[in-house]
């Protein structure tokens, strides 16, 4: 997707501030933190959201939550931390390739949006 956003950090297009790396997934802090911690987490394979995954694809998202786990814990989370992946416009999805939000540092609130 020569567009997407996060396909250009990805590919080094856009600076951002990495936090993890592997060949499948890279992770990044986001711009605008609503945590101490808010780190986004991306598949290299562009995929739009949660319902384009599929049986060919799903060995990336398996990989992403090994590599959530690997961030959580270099980032000293093991007290809590949410993990939150919007899909569609209707639900807050604002960039359109899947990611998933690794939000903690604090203890967070109950309450849903």
């Amino acid at each position: 997707m020569n567009d997407c956003l996060f396909c250009k950090i990805i590919n080094g297009e856009i600076p951002s501030s990495k936090v993890y790396e592997d060949e499948f997934v890279y992770a990044f802090n986001d711009i605008n933190p609503m945590a101490p911690v808010h780190i986004l987490v991306v598949p290299k394979t562009h995929i739009t959201n949660v319902l384009d995954i599929t049986s060919e694809n799903s060995n990336i998202i398996a990989h992403i939550f090994e590599a959530i786990s690997k961030i959580a814990k270099q980032q000293k989370l093991e007290k809590g931390f949410r993990v939150v992946s919007n899909c569609n416009e209707y639900a807050g999805q604002s960039v359109f390739h899947l990611h998933f939000h690794i939000l903690g540092g604090k203890q967070l609130s109950l309450q849903m949006a």
